[in-house]
C-alpha cells in the first residue's frame, strides 16, 4: 500500500465533516448521498447492478472512511512506526552494550584464569625451592632458613681460615722443636686433608644446580567444589628426579 499516495489524495480531498443520507423520490428510488459540511458532494441516483442496497452501503462506507478518518489513521500509523523505530534503536544499543559487556567479561575472566595458572607456577617452584632449601640445610647440619644456611657457610670458611692459620704455625714450631714437628705434621696432614676435604665440599655444595623438566599440561583445583582448569606445571616425579641429579637427597614421604 502507497501510504503516501493515499495521504496525498486525502489532503487534496475536503477533510470537513462529512455525512451519508438516504432519500426516496419517484423519479429516484433507492438514492443515497455524502453531504461535506452539509453540502451535498456526491450522489447515487441509480440503480446498480448489485442492487440498492449494495449502492447505499457503498456510499456510507465512503462516508464513514473519509479524508479526515484516512488521515487520522495515517497519522496513527506513522507514530506507531516512529516508536517501533525508536523501539528497535534501544534493541540494538542494548545489544551493542550487551555485547561489550560480554566481550569485557570474557577478557577479564581469561586475565584471572592467566594470574592463577602464575600464581600456581610460583606456588610449585616455591614449594620446590623449599625443599631443596632444606636438603641443602641438612647437608650442612644446620636450620632450613637463608640466615642459618649464610651461617653454616661463613663457619666453613673461617674453619678453612683457621686450619691455614694453624696450619702455618704448625710449620714454624716445626722449626724449633724436633718433637714437637712429627706432631705437628701429622695435624698438618690431617688438618690439610680436611681443608681439602671442606673445600671439596664447599666446591660441591656451590656447584649444586637444578635443571627444571619441562612444564606439563595439567588440570588443577584449589577446592573440592571447584572445576577443573589447566595449568602449566612441573610433574613431581620430574622435579624430584631433577632434584637428585643434582646430587640433593629427597625424602618422600
Amino acid at each position: 500500500m502507497d501510504k503516501q499516495a493515499l495521504r496525498e489524495a486525502a489532503e487534496k480531498a475536503d477533510s470537513g465533516e462529512w455525512s451519508y443520507e438516504e432519500f426516496n423520490r419517484m423519479d429516484l428510488p433507492g438514492g443515497a448521498h455524502i453531504n461535506i459540511n452539509g453540502r451535498d458532494a456526491i450522489y447515487c441516483l441509480k440503480k446498480p447492478v448489485g442492487g440498492v442496497e449494495q449502492s447505499r452501503a457503498v456510499i456510507a462506507y465512503i462516508a464513514a472512511f473519509n479524508p479526515k478518518v484516512a488521515l487520522a489513521l495515517l497519522d496513527e500509523n506513522l507514530q506507531l512506526q516512529r516508536e517501533k523505530d525508536a523501539i528497535e534503536a534501544v534493541a540494538l544499543a542494548l545489544r551493542d552494550d550487551m555485547r561489550h559487556a560480554r566481550e569485557q567479561l570474557e577478557a577479564a575472566e581469561k586475565r584471572n584464569a592467566e594470574q592463577q595458572r602464575n600464581l600456581d607456577h610460583r606456588k610449585f617452584l616455591l614449594s620446590c625451592a623449599y625443599e631443596a632449601q632444606h636438603d641443602f640445610a641438612r647437608e650442612l647440619g644446620c636450620a632450613g632458613d637463608n640466615e642459618s644456611i649464610m651461617v653454616a657457610i661463613d663457619g666453613l670458611k673461617q674453619r678453612i681460615v683457621e686450619l691455614g692459620s694453624k696450619n702455618g704455625n704448625l710449620r714454624t714450631i716445626a722449626h724449633d722443636q724436633n718433637e714437637l714437628a712429627i706432631k705437628a705434621n701429622l695435624d698438618s696432614i690431617n688438618d690439610a686433608v680436611e681443608m681439602d676435604r671442606l673445600h671439596k665440599r664447599i666446591a660441591e655444595l656451590e656447584a649444586r644446580e637444578i635443571s627444571l623438566p619441562e612444564r606439563s599440561s595439567m588440570l588443577y583445583r584449589t577446592d573440592f567444589h571447584e572445576d577443573y582448569h589447566t595449568v602449566m606445571a612441573y610433574k613431581v616425579s620430574d622435579v624430584i628426579a631433577a632434584i637428585r641429579a643434582a646430587g640433593i637427597k629427597v625424602k618422600e614421604s
